[in-house]
């Protein structure tokens, strides 16, 4: 039987995005958020969401662009603190010692350091509740060259993204690979 825990914030995994943002003055911001995931095909695009009282939010509001920095294990405690401190206050690039790089596509930077990044124009904007959602039309997805694998595509495996698990404030790796997606289930198909 299954126990019904309320209406809360599990679902797993939820992904570790660092948002990166210019403010009005091009000074390079970073921010850790974990609501986020693709949300369309066509045109391809990614879903973020911020409260408003994060730095970011206003950064995005007014460059209409982000990007996302997809971090590896080997940047676990960089992750954390971006989602720690706050841009108004301090220089997160400076302080955890990575290198913000200017996106060539929007008016956004991302982590040199971090093996995957997402470009984004600000598609859609909605207001949630505590947490307004930012849609972004992905421009470009770029990859370290070293972690691509067969049909160079990334290779998961390679890029040890990390996961949140949100009730417990907890961050975990990659597990094991289990089957190729729209195939391993024609066994049941066929049955």
């Amino acid at each position: 039987m299954k126990k019904s825990l309320g209406a809360k914030t599990i679902i797993y995994p939820t992904p570790v995005f660092v948002v990166g943002t210019y403010d009005k003055d091009g000074k390079p911001n970073v921010m850790t958020a974990a609501w986020g995931g693709i949300c369309c095909s066509r045109p391809p695009c990614i879903a973020v969401s911020l409260r408003q009282a994060t730095y970011s939010y206003g950064n995005i509001v007014a460059q209409e662009a982000f990007t996302i920095s997809l971090p590896s294990k080997d940047y676990v405690k960089e992750a954390d603190y971006f989602g720690m401190a706050s841009g108004r206050d301090e220089d997160k690039f400076a302080t955890a010692g990575l290198t913000p790089v200017k996106s060539d596509l929007v008016n956004a930077p991302y982590v040199k350091e971090f093996p995957l990044v997402v470009e984004c124009r600000l598609l859609h904007t909605f207001e949630l509740g505590l947490h307004t959602q930012f849609v972004g039309e992905i421009l470009d997805v770029k990859v370290d060259e070293a972690l691509l694998g067969k049909g160079g595509i990334p290779d998961l495996e390679k890029v040890k993204p990390i996961w949140f698990a949100p009730e417990n404030r907890a961050y975990h790796g990659t597990g094991e690979y289990l089957g190729k997606a729209f195939s391993i289930g024609t066994e049941i198909k066929r049955g």
